[in-house]
């Protein structure tokens, strides 16, 4: 969508959406109200059934019965048409409906993949699961099945008061004047500001379920390990009693109207017999008008269908455009702008040149999470980032692929900024190994492969190799077939932590940045994962966010970050002499290696 051109709302966006695949839409909508036309000759052709009947009712060998088998044939034939015409409506709207379907959610998950990191932290995965699950998927439920109704729901009203009006004007009226009382029963009700504040309002309370329940699902094990219930979750339990209150009211608010409307819009015979009683006194022809007043009270019955079907159309196409809604407000999130001239780099060096940067939380910005930091990361060779929580160190390494943009100053590759490369070029030169890691549930190889998905499988095996993985895949019982979390399989931390290796071996980007990488390992592991680092790291631009001071003590460089600032640099035995905050952190780390829990401490700590 052109940058000046507003995106429509409410239910004409609905209706742009839905009408994406024009030729098929416009074609269900038309077979839709054939079938509704065609379905209302069988009433006619049994009208003129009775009327026959109750002119010969004397002499039954007067019936024609010849015409008489042409209206049953009419009336047969017409049910059947009505719905195979209707059959084909569904058939073009469902076509219609996936397609759209399709395309959308995968417009919608390439843009979010598109948006910076920034965004991602801001948005709760609950939310966001919540419209690709059910906002947008409501609106293939729209297309396929309400889109249709609609517009036979639209021509119905329309042929059955040319039906009314046509054999008895009195009588139509008669019938028509509740079908005007119920419409503005529910237009009082269901099209009101109220009506459309509370739609909003619950669509709120259902996201905020949604958050509650998969943050409560992640800590699940949690809530297990202490023994905990759902009601102790307070979050999660507050959440569903909000909801349940809400949709409580959000019910008992339409009761009256609700109850109005089907009690009118089921009950117009009601109307139509006083009115009935009235005319019969005065009628000219008494058999005609007999045959229209009992017609009149049959056909009566069925106007509630296509009416209250309206209602429920028009109500539940009220919610989806106000869930598409809070697609599109994703959609407008940009992406950081690209360059239309991008650059490459002929060196994988990094540097930061005063840079300042802080967290954008909504229309506010948090306090600075770093303060003119500059440093030059070499290739070849290791720096190292160190400090307390809260420094800037993880700020650093998302700063470098441009997960986020800085506010002033610029990050470098090659002495060039980044900003003017672009961004699948950039993410291409950047590995990421963290300490929190996450497997898709499936194939090893798969998983591996993620890295880099034109390696062949027997780059794939050999990248596994150098990360100290192929020795425990090849004892799983599909080896690099098996998926990983299918019933019986379970990787240790450890061999999870490799897998990961393994990723960032076969991309072999020449800026490799580990968060920790060895932080959960035990001693088995860490020996095995320092191994595939060995070989991982030669020739890159390394970069290490440490806790555990000791893997950085052949560091090349190393930085010391408290409070977004770099308030050290130099090599393991510089700042460990320099008496600064490196040296009090070596000092704690070194008093923590020696700490053991004696006897005598748990007999203390059970004194307390």
């Amino acid at each position: 969508m052109p940058e000046n051109k507003p995106r429509r709302t409410g239910m004409a966006r609905l209706g742009e959406l839905a009408f994406q695949k024009k030729a098929l839409t416009i074609s269900a909508c038309i077979l839709s109200v054939a079938s509704v036309v065609v379905s209302f000759a069988p009433f006619v052709a049994i009208y003129y059934i009775i009327r026959e009947l109750a002119l010969h009712y004397a002499d039954l060998t007067a019936l024609d019965t010849a015409y008489l088998l042409k209206l049953g044939w009419l009336a047969g034939g017409s049910a059947a048409a009505a719905v195979l015409l209707n059959y084909a409506a569904l058939m073009c709207s469902h076509w219609a409906a996936f397609t759209t379907l399709y395309k959308l959610k995968l417009d919608f998950t390439r843009h979010i993949a598109a948006l910076s990191l920034g965004f991602h932290t801001g948005h709760s995965t609950g939310q966001l699961r919540k419209i690709v699950d059910e906002n947008i998927e409501k609106l293939e439920g729209f297309i396929a099945h309400q889109l249709p109704d609609l517009a036979g729901s639209f021509a119905m009203p329309v042929m059955a008061l040319v039906i009314l009006f046509w054999f008895d004007w009195r009588l139509g009226l008669a019938s028509f004047a509740p079908i005007v009382l119920a419409y503005f029963i529910q237009a009082s009700g269901f099209g009101s500001k109220a009506a459309q504040e509370f739609i909003k309002k619950y669509q709120d309370a259902l996201e905020e379920l949604n958050n509650a329940a998969v943050e409560y699902v992640r800590g699940i094990a949690v809530v297990k390990a202490f023994n905990q219930t759902i009601f102790s979750f307070r979050k999660f339990y507050a959440t569903i009693k909000n909801y349940g209150r809400f949709c409580l009211n959000y019910t008992l608010s339409f009761e009256k109207h609700m109850v109005l409307f089907m009690t009118v819009i089921g009950n117009v015979h009601i109307f139509l017999l006083p009115v009935i009683i009235w005319l019969a006194g005065s009628a000219a022809d008494y058999t005609q008008f007999a045959l229209s007043a009992v017609f009149y009270l049959i056909f009566s019955v069925s106007l509630a269908t296509p009416f209250t079907k309206l209602m429920y159309v028009s109500q539940l196409g009220q919610q989806i455009a106000d869930g598409i809604g809070r697609m599109d407000k994703i959609l407008d999130e940009r992406p950081l702008p690209e360059t239309k001239t991008p650059l490459t780099a002929d060196n994988y060096s990094v540097s930061f040149r005063n840079v300042t940067f802080a967290y954008n939380s909504g229309t506010q910005t948090a306090p600075a999470a770093l303060t003119d930091v500059s440093f030059t990361a070499r290739q070849g060779e290791v720096t190292a980032l160190v400090g307390p929580s809260g420094g800037g160190k993880s700020t650093i390494a998302h700063l470098i692929p441009r997960f986020y943009d800085v506010q002033s100053g610029a990050v470098k590759i090659g002495g060039v900024d980044i900003r003017d490369m672009a961004s699948e070029y950039l993410l291409s030169k950047v590995s990421f190994v963290f300490q929190e890691v996450f497997l898709f549930k499936q194939s090893i190889a798969d998983n591996i492969l993620i890295g880099n998905k034109n390696a062949s499988r027997a780059e794939m095996i050999a990248a596994a190799k150098a990360a100290q993985c192929h020795e425990f895949i090849q004892k799983l019982p599909q080896g690099y077939d098996t998926v990983i979390g299918a019933k019986n399989i379970h990787l240790s931390g450890g061999e999870r932590q490799r897998l990961v290796l393994a990723r960032a071996v076969l991309k072999n980007a020449p800026i490799l940045v580990l968060d920790e990488a060895t932080a959960f390992a035990d001693p088995e592991n860490e020996h095995k994962i320092q191994l595939a680092l060995e070989k991982l790291m030669q020739g890159k631009t390394v970069i290490i966010i440490a806790h555990r001071l000791s893997t950085v003590r052949g560091a090349d460089k190393i930085l010391a970050l408290d409070k977004g600032r770099i308030v050290e640099e130099g090599t393991h035995e510089k700042l460990a002499a320099a008496r600064g905050l490196y040296s009090r952190m070596w000092q704690q780390y070194t008093d923590a290696l020696n700490w053991t829990l004696s006897s005598g401490a748990r007999k203390e700590r059970s004194d307390v």
